[in-house]
């Protein structure tokens, strides 16, 4: 069997290595052959740095790493050019600060070029060294990670971030006034600011991000390139897991796929699907290798909940300002939200890409609105899910009431509205073990859950009574609709007293 390449971001390492490759050479060919000035945004863990380093291997001309490639026979070998590959993420900005990286960098490169550049600016440091690397012939520029210098002090060290954000303006301005030295520049990241703050001068730059055939599937497993390159690993999977091939393709399509840029083609986070088959388990691999601790500090600040669903203009996507961090394009640049459509009016409709996603965010999102640790909430899901299969509603009450007990007490005046989102977060995270629809316009039941011989119908009062919300549910007829399932129709009322910061009555009623 193919070795697994986690980790491992470097193209000849990969090839080298006897590691499983999914051929991206053709996407690659398609968009270099053409040339010109391109940015890429994708999430971490994306494979952003290995094609990076793809094509710079492609344009270095090696051609014995690309055997057995779509590419092989269609790339000219005999015409190389030389690659000036900045990879922001090992810099060592951090310690040394982001000029002064940038500085060794660029003199590394001179130093092993053997080039006489003495400038001491960085900015004409940069542009002479394109025009020595451009007496061989046309550059090829690869900027990996360009806005890390900035997303790392996004949390309490604003002005940092705002420092080099300056620092990146400068150093990119070269580049326009350069064209006559560059083959083709690609820049990578995940957040794209906006043009007014660092590409300002690079109006040029063609942003591939969203709507792109070209980048669509770049990045990223399609189903088919799954069930092609991982073929090996799918059968003692399945057999581990005690699972039909059909079963087990169907729970890692409903874990890890769902991302998309387009709204049509979807596809796999390549690191989820590395580690499941490393580890012939289902688990939270992406979204664990980092906490989402500054998007949390924002979402409460709205404070936001409930993502599935919303509609936003692709212009959204445009633009990252410093100034004004927009909560739901950095969701949907990070990777927690995805596009699920866009409309003719271009139009796209977000939502979490899956279930690794929307477990993990639910649960650090329970942290905002409730004194509880993220790890401790599934469990509390799955307590939900035994206290209705086995229609044991006082034990369901029971759980309920030790979460929601749990609100902030220093938040008196906005009881109501953190009491509706835990409501809301957890009965979203329930319909991950059970089906589970969570309603919040108005003539709609509060959740409707259905187990193999029920279906609930859950509404919740603040300040009233049990019996208030009962014969809401009657009135409204939220059940009528489930009467054709010969299933028990159970209704159920409950009251939350904001005073006692608890459930103070309940009441059910069974159709």
């Amino acid at each position: 069997m193919q070795k697994l390449p986690i980790g491992i971001q470097d193209f000849a390492k990969l090839r080298k290595g006897g590691f499983v490759y999914v051929d991206k050479t053709k996407n690659i060919y398609e968009l270099t052959a053409q040339g010109g000035y391109y940015f890429l945004s994708r999430p971490r863990r994306f494979g952003k740095s290995l094609l990076v380093s793809t094509m710079k291997e492609l344009f270095s001309g090696n051609k014995e790493l690309f055997k057995g490639l779509w590419i092989e026979d269609k790339w000219n070998w005999e015409e190389t050019h030389p690659v000036l590959h900045i990879p922001f993420a090992s810099l060592g900005y951090k310690s040394l600060g982001l000029e002064t990286a940038l500085h060794r960098y660029l003199d590394k490169v001179i130093k092993n070029r053997g080039f006489d550049i003495r400038e001491e600016s960085l900015s004409q440091k940069f542009e002479e060294l394109l025009i020595a690397l451009s007496q061989e012939n046309e550059v090829v520029l690869l900027i990996d990670e360009y806005d890390k210098p900035i997303i790392d002090y996004l949390g309490g060290e604003i002005e940092q971030a705002k420092e080099n954000q300056q620092v990146l303006k400068k150093f990119y301005s070269v580049i326009k006034d350069s064209d006559r030295y560059l083959r083709m520049v690609f820049i990578t990241g995940v957040s794209k600011f906006s043009k007014v703050s660092i590409f300002s001068d690079l109006n040029n730059l063609e942003d591939l991000t969203v709507g792109d055939y070209l980048t669509a599937d770049m990045m990223g497993y399609t189903q088919e390139e799954l069930e092609r390159y991982f073929a090996e690993y799918i059968p003692p999977t399945a057999e581990m897991l005690q699972m039909s091939r059909e079963k087990l393709l169907e729970e890692i399509r409903a874990w890890y796929n769902g991302y998309s840029w387009d709204g049509k083609c979807f596809v796999y986070n390549p690191f989820s699907i590395l580690n499941f088959f490393k580890k012939r388990a289902f688990f939270n691999f992406w979204f664990q290798t980092a906490t989402p601790t500054f998007l949390i500090e924002l979402i409460k600040k709205k404070p936001y909940y409930d993502f599935d669903g919303m509609e936003v203009g692709l212009a959204a996507f445009e633009s990252f300002d410093l100034e004004h961090i927009s909560t739901i394009s950095l969701l949907f640049q990070t990777g927690y939200l995805t596009i699920q459509s866009i409309n003719e009016y271009q139009i796209a409709v977000l939502g979490y890409p899956n279930r690794e996603v929307k477990q993990s965010m639910l649960s650090y999102l329970m942290t905002v609105f409730a004194d509880i640790d993220a790890a401790e909430v599934p469990p509390i899901a799955i307590h939900l899910r035994q206290a209705l299969v086995e229609e044991d509603i006082k034990r369901l009450v029971s759980v309920l009431n030790s979460l929601l007990k749990r609100l902030p007490h220093q938040l008196k005046g906005k009881t109501e509205a953190f009491y509706h989102a835990v409501v809301h977060i957890i009965f979203h995270l329930l319909g991950i073990f059970l089906r589970s629809e969570v309603n919040t316009a108005e003539g709609r039941a509060d959740a409707i859950v259905e187990t193999d011989r029920a279906v609930y119908c859950i509404e919740f009062k603040l300040d009233k009574t049990a019996r208030e919300a009962l014969e809401q549910i009657k009135e409204k007829g939220y059940l009528d609709g489930y009467r054709q399932l010969d299933k028990k129709l159970i209704a159920v009322g409950i009251n939350f007293s904001a005073k006692a910061g608890a459930i103070d009555d309940w009441a059910i009623e069974q159709y």
